[in-house]
């Protein structure tokens, strides 16, 4: 009677992992929909501050190659 005890929490542990599936994913959407590109992971303050400077830079050629 007591082998198949185990099977008794495997439902909850499936409800538990499905909901942190679903949580992780509506994260990665409603990111995805705000910023138009999937979140990057580790990014720190350098990171943004370096993509800032290369966006700057990439315009301002653009902008003096159209000129």
């Amino acid at each position: 009677m007591g082998r198949f005890q185990w099977l008794e929490a495997m439902l909850p542990l499936g409800i538990i992992a499905g909901m942190l599936c679903i949580a992780g994913n509506v994260q990665y959407t409603i990111h995805k929909a705000a910023h138009g590109r999937p979140k990057h992971i580790g990014n720190d303050m350098w990171d943004v501050a370096m993509e800032r400077r290369d966006k700057k830079i990439n315009d301002e050629k653009l902008y003096s190659a159209s000129n």
